[in-house]
């Protein structure tokens, strides 16, 4: 029986050493004590380091700038335009400049401009399409006369879109400004970064207009400095043929050149 009871106490005391090196805990002041555990405590700093850092994050985005004027720039007023109208001959021109009104663009050109009479017309029934400087000529007109009142009416849209946007700038530009925690969390900076983004989105496309205006007006220009150029060259063609079969010399002076071209 002894020699049984010793073996037992030596399982008893192996397994008990056993058991205390695979446990990470230990009492500091002897059995009974609290028990301390390393690795547990490791895991609460770093969940408490973790949760500090988020609410210095939270604490930083929702923290006002004090010096946001710094960003402030001015927005340039349009002055309405005013056109001198000594006999009526500028009739509309000024409602058309400074407000979105087609009619009145169309009228103004209309009264404006030299029209294409009776006359005229009847003149160039006659004429080929496509081999005729006249013709030519007359589509550079009613070219004009299609874009010239639409590029008016785009400076008046521009001028009265300016002036109608301005209250949703200036409330815009206060809340931008703005130096309270009012506006200054992180979710009401990035809607303040959409609402300029949607009236730059807006000042572009009205702009677009602008450029569209240009690029017809351009178009005319060319057409007419690139007729008056081709008009030049036949000219120049027609005289030296005159020149060849009418002989300028002085023996010939008696005959009649009727096909002269000055």
């Amino acid at each position: 029986m002894n020699y049984k009871l010793k073996i037992r106490k030596k399982y008893l005391i192996a397994g008990g050493l056993l058991l205390a090196t695979t446990m990470p805990s230990f009492a500091l002041f002897g059995m009974g004590d609290i028990v301390f555990d390393p690795t547990s405590y490791a895991s609460l700093v770093s969940q408490a380091t973790t949760a500090l850092n988020q609410f210095h994050t939270i604490e930083n985005n929702v923290t006002h700038f004090s010096f946001k004027q710094q960003w402030q720039t001015t927005l340039n007023a349009l002055e309405n335009a005013h056109v001198t109208n000594t006999f009526g001959e500028t009739s509309g021109f000024s409602a058309a400049l400074n407000s979105n009104s087609p009619s009145s663009s169309t009228t103004a050109w209309t009264t404006a401009s030299v029209p294409v009479n009776s006359t005229t017309s009847t003149y160039l029934q006659g004429q080929t399409v496509g081999n005729s400087p006249q013709l030519s000529q007359l589509a550079m007109v009613e070219m004009s006369d299609s874009v010239s009142p639409d590029c008016l009416t785009a400076v008046g849209q521009y001028r009265s879109a300016r002036s109608q946007n301005a209250t949703a700038n200036s409330a815009l530009s206060q809340q931008q400004f703005d130096v309270t925690s009012a506006t200054n969390s992180e979710v009401e900076q990035l809607n303040l970064i959409n609402a300029a983004q949607a009236q730059q989105l807006t000042e572009m496309q009205s702009q677009a207009a602008m450029q569209i205006c240009l690029a017809s007006q351009m178009t005319v220009a060319n057409m007419q400095q690139r007729n008056a150029a081709a008009q030049d060259l036949n000219t120049v063609a027609a005289v030296q043929a005159q020149r060849a079969a009418n002989d300028t010399s002085a023996a010939n002076e008696g005959s009649t050149w009727q096909s002269y071209l000055p």
